[in-house]
């Protein structure tokens, strides 16, 4: 039972909002030693586990280039052109963008992602939709049009991706499928995965167009004429 206490120090650091890096680290330090294992030991495996996952980090090297696209006014220019699209509503820029992206994932390209298009594009795109469809845009309603925007994210990229043939969800299922004796091909989970990427994206446009609703009642819809 000690050797969970690795979660423990996880939920611990969260709480106290602590340093991320520092607290995972800790914690798998104190499991590996609690576990009987060496320090050299314990970083010998955190180095192999680096090296075998490095190309994760290259996501890295993309946070200067957003980070100076959002100082010289990214944000204010997409929030500016949505404003000059009179129909748009923040339910309407989401749902395109979750048909854009599933597209995307299904045919395993890198178009998408929290960091690169929902904080400086996506979510300033629903941000100035809503500031022209309705008024009295609060901060409660900016804080839940995030939430929003980030599951648009998640729901085109999570069911989207296994569309594609060669993703690497896909061949996780088929290996695990194929270790539990049952044999299946790639195409097949391809297949299987279409209807069900055809009735997220289906659920998210009522989602989407629930949320609408719901900021017209609570904060009145502003007339296309620019009354309330």
């Amino acid at each position: 039972m000690i050797r969970l206490i690795g979660v423990l120090i996880i939920i611990i650091g969260f709480i106290f909002k602590l340093d991320i890096i520092a607290v995972v680290l800790t914690a798998g330090i104190i499991t590996g030693l609690v576990g009987g294992l060496s320090l050299n030991e314990i970083l010998k495996t955190l180095g192999e586990a680096f090296i075998t996952n490095r190309y994760m980090s290259l996501f890295l090297v993309t946070l200067p280039v957003i980070g100076i696209l959002e100082r010289y006014g990214l944000k204010e220019r997409a929030a500016a052109l949505i404003k000059n699209i009179k129909a748009a509503t923040p339910g309407k820029v989401l749902t395109t963008y979750t048909l854009i992206r599933e597209l995307a994932a299904a045919f395993s390209l890198r178009l998408g992602g929290h960091v690169q298009f929902i904080r400086p594009l996506v979510f300033p795109m629903a941000e100035g939709a809503a500031k022209v469809s309705y008024r009295d845009l609060d901060e409660h309603s900016i804080e839940q049009l995030k939430g929003y925007a980030a599951s648009a994210e998640n729901f085109a990229n999570f069911f989207g991706q296994n569309v594609f043939i060669a993703a690497g969800g896909v061949l996780l299922i088929v290996g695990t499928l194929s270790e539990l004796g049952v044999e299946v091909t790639p195409l097949q989970v391809s297949k299987a995965s279409l209807p069900i990427a055809i009735i997220a994206f289906v659920l998210a446009a009522v989602y989407y167009n629930i949320l609408d609703r719901r900021l017209a009642h609570r904060l009145g819809k502003i007339s296309q004429g620019g009354k309330q």
